[in-house]
């Protein structure tokens, strides 16, 4: 819009300076800057981008109100289609870790208190079918792999965190007398020839020993015996010496708290028996696992005591 004044001179200044003032109006508010009124009344929109406002122009120089139209796609294929809002930043990647694997604590080999406590537990459900022994052996291991393959664990055979949590919310607490019976397995009814006098009771079938006074056990514990190669002989004996620290001549081994009844053959503790339990077998002797049950034996047993071994 122009104004005419009095003075044609100066109202032609008038003029141009009202037209300058539109265009620069214009500028304003094509470069978007008006603020909203009170409100968010008379808001101007931003008319639509065709990139930065700094793009050059063809011909040089910058784009002005006259050049914010949008160019064809075929005129600017790099033109930008308008945005309401940012872009979302992508996100980040997603990283899965391995589960971490579970700890072995108890495996082939292992002995103590852990072990006999473990082995009390899966007797409790029966995954055991003898008494605790304290050692990790192939009837432990056998246990645990039927245990494992019960829950639809791994069957390893190996008592790691996951089996023992598991066996743990299944079980109690194993009292002393689950924990520390006389025998692995129960002990034999004595034979007939055992319920007199002083006797060191052998079965065979049972594998343990009771050392009987008059028909009473005082104390039992577990042995094993020779091979189907060298077997135990089975009889009535009696005990003929004891050896405390006897070292055999024919195989150069110990065979400590050794009570012959039988020419070479005797009771004695056996290191390999302990360490191994069943899986192993002596060359004729009764074997005894636990050392101090046999030492609190041989401090009994006299020479002359009776000796039965049977089936």
């Amino acid at each position: 819009m122009t104004h005419t004044g009095v003075s044609a001179k100066g109202g032609r200044r008038r003029t141009t300076a009202a037209v300058a003032g539109g265009m620069l109006a214009v500028t304003v508010l094509a470069a978007g800057c008006t603020p909203e009124t009170a409100g968010g009344a008379g808001r101007v929109a931003p008319p639509a981008a065709t990139g930065p406002a700094d793009d050059p122009k063809p011909g040089g120089g910058t784009s002005g109100p006259a050049d914010s139209q949008p160019a064809s796609p075929a005129d600017s294929p790099a033109a930008s289609p308008p945005t309401a809002s940012a872009s979302p930043e992508p996100s980040p990647a997603r990283t899965t870790e391995a589960p971490a694997e579970p700890e072995t604590l108890m495996a082939t080999g292992s002995q103590g208190t852990r072990v006999r406590e473990l082995q009390a537990r899966l007797r409790q459900i029966g995954h055991f079918d003898r008494s605790p022994t304290g050692f990790y052996g192939s009837v432990t291991v056998a246990a645990v792999r039927s245990f494992q393959g019960k829950r639809e664990l791994p069957r390893t055979g190996g008592t790691d965190t996951v089996t023992w949590q598991r066996l743990l919310g299944m079980t109690r607490s194993p009292t002393a007398a689950e924990l520390t019976p006389p025998t692995a397995r129960p002990a034999a009814v004595p034979d007939e020839r055992c319920t007199t006098g002083r006797v060191l009771c052998i079965s065979k079938n049972s594998r343990t020993l009771s050392w009987m006074i008059d028909g009473r056990v005082l104390s039992s514990m577990d042995v094993r015996f020779g091979s189907q190669y060298t077997p135990t002989r089975e009889g009535v004996f009696s005990v003929s010496w004891k050896s405390r620290h006897h070292v055999s001549t024919l195989y150069d081994t110990p065979m400590p708290y050794a009570m012959f009844f039988s020419g070479g053959q005797a009771v004695h503790y056996s290191p390999d028996f302990a360490a191994r339990g069943y899986s192993g077998a002596s060359h004729g002797c009764v074997n005894v696992r636990d050392e101090k049950k046999i030492a609190s034996l041989f401090a009994q047993v006299k020479t002359g005591d009776k000796v039965v071994v049977y089936w």
